[in-house]
């Protein structure tokens, strides 16, 4: 075993970085075990110095992240501050010293990390970020190597806990969206300010980097179709259950049937109750991987949190230590396919459109007119007039976006249709 200690750089000390240096301290001669050399904190860097951190060795805070970095004995920084700067600058600077990198960044590595792939590389220093997608949920290891040797063709998944817990308490209490996400802040499931969770921010960050390990292609947060839940009803969720199915905010990456082009966006969308996914409840996460060979696999546990995402770090901090005393480097970037990301309209899909329409005779076939004008088959439609007016609900057979999407404004268009009430893909099937 080696007994020169391995220096470690913590930079951010909020809930998940208290964590890692908790774990750090009280299980270091696991850690140094399972490393065969011991694991030394050798610094952390906060923005508060005053702010209590329980646990948490006082002599080892400072301001002066960049210092830190640059020590020249830090073998690994773990990265948990979030957003792009000062993040992006500290790590890069990190690799300029040689120095392996363990982050939690998504935005960042959805936004730069091709970048941040080629300077690690550079330098022959090591990049992870399990925990970036997921929490603690082992999905990005498996897919850069428990998977190499697969194709694969599909990941689908809820990624953002704080959406599905809001969608949860929405299907099971039958609270409005304002009324389930009060819950979910009260809860601590919330950030003060939820935009990130509740418009899909967060998740589509989650898809580029999943669809770039799953395809073997650059994938950035620009990329990907994005679409929040802040318009998701009561009546949308009502109706899904009617149906059999229920709502969930999802991830969606997806090779074309050719293998020429990749897919990836975030929506609401209905999936049966029947899937696996339905059944995923308050803020845990769940992620289905579609492989040729392996078929279908599933991966599901806590995807926030301090515990959970300071488990992932951790997983990293190993392998990266692990690396540092071989002398050798983990899985980089693989980007050799460099496939096109196809936009939206080109994605091939299906609709549950609610409509309010008059309610007289013709009107069903005016609207079926419509869709057949679009090239858009009808599976089913539910119609129940009140008042003289009438709800119609029509779930699509798969057609392209784009095609949808014309339908729907042509729709807009009739005199009988008084409004579209309601928007929703359906997947899953």
């Amino acid at each position: 075993m080696c007994t020169r200690p391995l220096k470690v750089a913590l930079l951010g000390c909020g809930v998940v970085g208290s964590e890692v240096a908790r774990i750090m301290t009280t299980h270091a001669d696991d850690l140094m075990a399972r490393i065969g050399a011991p694991v030394e904190l050798a610094g952390i860097a906060v923005r508060r110095p005053g702010r209590v951190r329980a646990g948490v060795p006082a002599e080892l805070i400072t301001t002066d992240a960049t210092a830190l970095v640059k020590r020249g004995d830090i073998d690994v920084v773990i990265e948990v501050i979030g957003g792009i700067e000062p993040a992006r600058t500290l790590i890069t600077t990190a690799f300029e010293y040689g120095v392996s990198v363990v982050s939690a960044n998504k935005a960042l590595l959805a936004e730069d990390g091709a970048a941040l792939h080629a300077a690690a590389e550079e330098r022959g220093a090591d990049l992870y970020y399990e925990a970036a997608v997921a929490g603690a949920i082992p999905l990005v290891r498996p897919l850069r190597e428990s998977l190499a040797g697969d194709t694969v063709n599909r990941v689908l998944g809820i990624v953002n806990g704080t959406t599905n817990f809001i969608l949860d308490k929405m299907d099971t209490s039958g609270a409005g969206y304002s009324e389930a996400l009060d819950e979910a802040t009260a809860l601590g499931y919330a950030e003060a300010d939820p935009t990130a969770d509740v418009e899909g921010f967060d998740a589509a960050a989650k898809a580029a980097i999943l669809a770039g390990i799953a395809f073997h292609t650059r994938v950035r947060l620009d990329d990907v179709h994005r679409e929040g839940l802040t318009e998701v009803t009561a009546a949308d969720i009502a109706s899904a259950k009617r149906m059999g199915y229920t709502v969930k905010l999802l991830a969606i990456c997806e090779r074309a049937g050719d293998g020429r082009s990749v897919t990836a966006r975030v929506h609401p969308a209905m999936i049966p109750l029947s899937h696996p996914l339905a059944s995923v409840r308050e803020a845990y996460n769940a992620v289905f991987v579609e492989a040729e060979a392996a078929g279908q696999l599933m991966f599901y546990g806590p995807g926030a949190g301090g515990a959970p995402t300071a488990s992932a770090v951790l997983g990293d901090l190993v392998a990266a230590c692990r690396n540092r005393l071989a002398d050798t480097t983990g899985p980089g970037e693989s980007a050799y396919t460099r496939l096109p990301v196809s936009p939206m309209g080109e994605v091939v899909t299906r609709y549950h459109i609610s409509l309010d329409v008059a309610d007289k005779p013709g009107v069903l076939a005016q609207v079926a007119q419509v869709f057949a004008e679009h090239g858009v088959s009808i599976d089913t439609v539910r119609q129940q007039g009140k008042d003289g007016e009438a709800s119609l609900v029509v779930v699509t057979h798969r057609a392209p976006e784009a095609a949808l999407s014309a339908t729907v404004e042509t729709l807009r268009q009739l005199d009988t249709v008084c409004g579209v009430a309601s928007i929703m893909r359906v997947q899953g099937e």
